[in-house]
């Protein structure tokens, strides 16, 4: 069976192939979406720490990493995408990547509000939970929003959410207040600032 890749779009790690795993346990970010996002938040990036809940191949925090994030933290439930992740993780920026097989509704608030509390770096937190994939996933908006409302961290700047279009996004979630959304067909990215 012939690997479906896509390649960092820019920075110091351009053209690098981005392994995707299997379909059946994730839907890989489509390319205008990622582009557009990095077009919005290209200077914010930079010396930054991206975590990347929901982490699949690891594209959206790997392009982070290839225009300057300092590091990425990733999590992922599935452990066929988890290996993916891992070795496109090493293939790309083993040193600044730190991966967690694990569930991310227990992985990122622990990372959020423990080991990065003490840090002053910023923080970007991109979001991007399954949906319409797997099973059982019919609550995973409003466990995600939960999830965003138990962060206690001072230094997240940018709270990020790829979701279906069509989804109605609050205005409020915790402490992040939304920005703006943009539509690209079956998703969207709705950006929150606290």
């Amino acid at each position: 069976m012939k690997k479906v890749t896509q390649r960092i779009i820019a920075g110091k790690y351009k053209n690098k192939p981005i392994e995707l795993p299997s379909l059946d346990t994730t839907r890989s970010t489509k390319s205008v979406l990622k582009e557009s996002f990095f077009n919005t938040v290209q200077y914010d990036i930079i010396d930054v720490n991206f975590v990347e809940g929901f982490g699949g191949s690891g594209s959206i925090g790997l392009e982070a990493l290839s225009r300057g994030a300092k590091r990425a933290y990733f999590c992922e439930i599935d452990k066929n995408s988890f290996k993916v992740l891992q070795k496109n993780c090493t293939n790309i920026d083993k040193e600044n990547s730190i991966t967690v097989l694990g569930d991310s509704f227990e992985y990122v608030p622990k990372l959020i509000n423990e080991q990065l509390k003490n840090d002053d770096t910023p923080i970007i937190v991109y979001l991007d939970p399954p949906f319409d994939i797997r099973a059982g996933m019919d609550e995973i908006y409003n466990k995600t929003f939960d999830m965003v409302k138990s962060f206690d961290n001072t230094n997240i700047f940018l709270l990020v959410f790829e979701h279906k279009t069509g989804l109605e996004m609050p205005e409020m979630i915790g402490n992040f207040k939304k920005r703006k959304s943009k539509k690209f067909g079956n998703s969207s990215l709705t950006f929150y600032e606290a």
